[in-house]
């Protein structure tokens, strides 16, 4: 483990920006032996100890993972407050591309850095690791949650992840056109891996027309593949997804960034809603959106069916429970709606002020 003094001025300058939340601590953590280069960042433990997930990633400077670290360990703060979770927010990011130097070695050496934390941190799956990925962590740390259910885990987050967008589509659809059913509504997915393939799923369940579109093809077709009546059907990248005519909702499901300066001015969407974090590229676009008379469901309170479902492996593992839970990310949505017109903000503003309460209001108590 390295002390955040033996790092470099510019990694350092990142560290201490007021401008990236005040987290209480990040670690930088090196075994050369494995060549692991990892940050984990602890934004709050105000509500218990912090959870969030390991992004495994190939960023092109050590700048840049930890700014992201920082950023996502943020979200996760305010993500585990709306979803109505006893814990803090921390991130995880390990740096290198994991096709090519992801190793038991490494993951093992991984998970003993975690453990050396305590508790304070607890780890789970993201963009890159998996629930096989955590089996191994959890062999060098206890505080390890997304493992397989042989191991005595939940399995797979990004189904109730999926469900949980589900149900913010479904309060997005109740608060703007006054029906929460999607029968009938035209829905674009950017990313259809891990959580996007399962939301499909819902939505044609429910009645709705979807089109896809994935960097990766593999992905593309397999959704074609499983649905070849014509009701999914796909375009060739996101700049066409957004452009699409006569689209009702887009879900954003891949990486972070989707709503910026480029894309806002040309959704057709009425609705976005979707299940990749740090949507917004920088603040200002939510104000974007709402000028446009955009309906944006904040990421962060959609998608935490996944951290709801890693969150209760800690106390013994119950799907129906968690799904039970992740329902209420409908009414949570709502709630939220409600607020931003109440205080006359846009929604993102208004789930940060209640998260920052909930927040507030246990630092108070402890």
């Amino acid at each position: 483990m390295t002390d955040v003094t033996g790092a470099p001025a510019d990694v350092l300058h990142t560290l201490f920006r007021t401008d990236q939340g005040g987290h209480e601590q990040v670690v930088l953590c090196q075994d050369r032996a494995s060549g692991l280069k990892a940050v984990i960042a602890i934004h709050s433990t105000a509500l218990g100890p912090a959870l969030g997930g390991t992004r495994f990633y190939p960023y092109a400077t050590e700048e840049e993972a930890v700014a992201d670290a920082l950023n996502l360990s943020r979200g996760m703060s305010y993500k585990n407050a709306m979803a109505g979770l006893d814990h803090g927010g921390g991130k995880a990011v390990i740096i290198g591309d994991p096709e090519q130097i992801k190793t038991e070695q490494l993951l093992l050496a991984y998970g003993r850095f975690v453990a050396s934390l305590g508790g304070r941190y607890v780890t789970a799956c993201d963009v890159g690791t998996y629930v096989q990925d955590m089996d191994v962590v959890a062999r060098e740390c206890p505080w390890t949650t997304g493992r397989s259910p042989e191991k005595g885990g939940a399995g797979d987050s990004s189904v109730l992840t999926a469900y949980g967008v589900f149900q913010g589509m479904r309060a997005s659809a109740q608060h703007l056109w006054g029906d929460p059913t999607l029968r009938g509504r035209k829905i674009g997915i950017a990313g259809v891996g891990k959580v996007g393939h399962h939301l499909v799923e819902h939505l044609l369940e429910d009645g709705a027309e979807v089109v896809v579109t994935d960097v990766r093809q593999e992905s593309v077709r397999r959704v074609l593949d499983k649905h070849p009546g014509g009701r999914v059907t796909a375009v060739a990248d996101t700049d066409a997804l957004i452009r699409t005519e006569g689209l009702d909702i887009y879900a954003p499901c891949a990486l972070g960034g989707a709503l910026n300066d480029d894309s806002v001015p040309v959704l057709t969407a009425r609705i976005v809603c979707g299940a990749a974090n740090n949507q917004l590229a920088h603040p200002g676009v939510e104000k974007d959106l709402a000028d446009r008379g955009i309906l944006y469901a904040p990421d962060y309170v959609v998608n935490a069916g996944g951290v709801i479902q890693v969150a209760d492996e800690l106390h013994g593992f119950d799907f129906d429970r968690c799904r039970a839970k992740a329902a209420k990310i409908f009414d949570t949505t709502l709630a939220i709606f409600a607020r931003a017109k109440t205080d006359g903000i846009p929604p993102a503003a208004a789930a940060d002020r209640i998260a920052e309460q909930r927040m507030a209001e246990a630092r108070t108590r402890r």
